[in-house]
């Protein structure tokens, strides 16, 4: 529980309101390959990533899976649309990694948020952070070609590329892992 504490202390938090904020969440461990959102379930929590890797996956027509994103430690995860409307999700999100989790449900987020006003704003705050990446990526998937999707992978999110298996990079990317590998070495 320090660590998470120190993460909202380290997001501007005081220090009598980061313990309150941690002690609403519960604590969640993940083995590789279990699942925290499975598709066509309601998700019932939001999640603080700690430790692990989690990634979002939907399975296309032919039931091979593709993979939308991974988040790294120190990120927030739901099924956005699954949470926020309690319908079922359209997308998996699985551990690769044993993985440490901090969850809360959609209840005692809306208690946090009326008994820590500062908290709401930083809700909201993730919320507009999660509707900017699905807008950017899924603008990018349409506008840029699989190479200039790659450098921009490399620049922005530089840890993504040397933490997560290459498949996954190549699935996210919307190419084969083969031709990511060529990519890479032509960088």
């Amino acid at each position: 529980m320090d660590n998470f504490i120190k993460y909202f202390q380290s997001v501007g938090f005081a220090d009598d309101e980061a313990p309150k904020i941690a002690s609403a969440f519960k604590p969640v461990e993940l083995n590789k390959g279990d699942f925290f959102v499975k598709a066509e379930k309601v998700s019932k929590s939001l999640a603080f990533l700690e430790s692990g890797q989690l990634q979002y996956y939907s399975l296309d027509t032919n039931g091979e899976e593709r993979t939308t994103y991974i988040s790294l430690p120190n990120t927030f995860v739901a099924s956005l649309l699954s949470f926020l409307n309690e319908i079922p999700a359209r997308e998996n999100i699985r551990a690769l990694t044993h993985s440490k989790i901090w969850t809360i449900s959609k209840d005692d987020l809306t208690q946090l948020k009326n008994e820590v006003p500062s908290f709401k704003d930083f809700y909201i705050g993730i919320l507009e952070w999660q509707i900017c990446c699905i807008d950017k990526g899924k603008f990018d998937l349409i506008t840029l070609t699989a190479e200039q999707r790659y450098e921009k992978l490399l620049k922005e999110e530089p840890a993504l590329l040397q933490q997560v298996p290459l498949q996954y990079i190549a699935s996210m990317l919307g190419m084969t892992p083969r031709h990511l590998s060529r990519l890479r070495a032509k960088v």
